[in-house]
């Protein structure tokens, strides 16, 4: 396979490299990743300054292109100037710290794979549940293994795998669970400070969420060591509250 690799956490993190190490003894893989972290960024793109790429190599001698964007960024520069071919794939990851529920909205690893999937490459996005982890290899062994399956079987226009792995010794990993996508809003909070110079400013933080409302979900998967894969579509229309909307009769409000 031909693979575009990318990430949230910029061009030098761990598990990027990983991931890249288990592919590329298989496969053609080129990264593009962000120049530096940009973790939360969702599906942001850069308008109002110009893009650069910047081929680096890193401490082990791997290559990859080097981005002052976004996730995002990577992938639409990507394919459609740095790869001169359309890849059979794209994978963002490996990123640390789970995915899942409503963190997909909000993650650059996700939007990645999502804007990949827009441009009808097959994409998966891969995180693990530690921020400070030592089971990057497995993880990458996963998703190269995943990654052979999906090219062989297909996804289907506008929809990607979401791929979270629990962070533990894979001798506990109970199992792989197909998933859906919790919606339960995790415990936030704003805090209220002074600055040095009597300024108010706000931090905003979240509690680790150690329970999920939904049995079938992708955090409960992952609270129970098994592997979490939702498929995740693109298309966010609620197609049966189209069919309520018809019943408002919303055209009597007409000028």
């Amino acid at each position: 396979m031909n693979i575009l690799l990318t990430n949230d956490d910029g061009i030098y993190a761990d598990g990027l490299w990983a991931l890249y190490e288990k592919l590329v003894s298989r496969h053609v893989v080129t990264v593009v990743a962000p120049d530096r972290e940009r973790s939360a960024v969702g599906h942001g793109i850069t308008l109002h300054q110009p893009l650069r790429a910047t081929k680096i190599t890193v401490n082990n001698g791997y290559q990859g292109y080097s981005v002052n964007g976004t996730p995002v960024d990577c992938i639409k520069i990507g394919l459609m100037e740095l790869l001169g071919i359309k890849p059979d794939m794209v994978i963002s990851g490996i990123n640390p710290g789970a995915n899942v529920g409503v963190n997909i909205n909000y993650s650059g690893t996700v939007a990645a794979a999502k804007e990949a999937t827009l441009y009808k490459v097959p994409a998966i996005s891969v995180s693990i549940q530690g921020h400070k982890t030592s089971a990057y290899d497995y993880a990458a062994l996963f998703t190269a293994t995943l990654a052979e399956n999906v090219y062989e079987k297909g996804l289907p226009f506008g929809t990607f795998l979401n791929v979270n792995i629990p962070d533990v010794p894979k001798n506990k990993i109970q199992g792989v669970r197909i998933s859906r996508q919790e919606t339960a809003l995790y415990n936030e909070f704003v805090e209220k400070r002074i600055d040095p110079r009597n300024r108010t400013y706000y931090w905003h933080g979240t509690d680790a969420q150690t329970s999920f409302n939904t049995p079938e979900s992708d955090g409960t998967a992952l609270n129970e060591n098994f592997i979490s894969i939702t498929p995740i579509q693109c298309d966010a229309t609620d197609y049966t509250m189209i069919e309520e909307l018809k019943g408002w009769d919303i055209d009597r409000f007409k000028l």
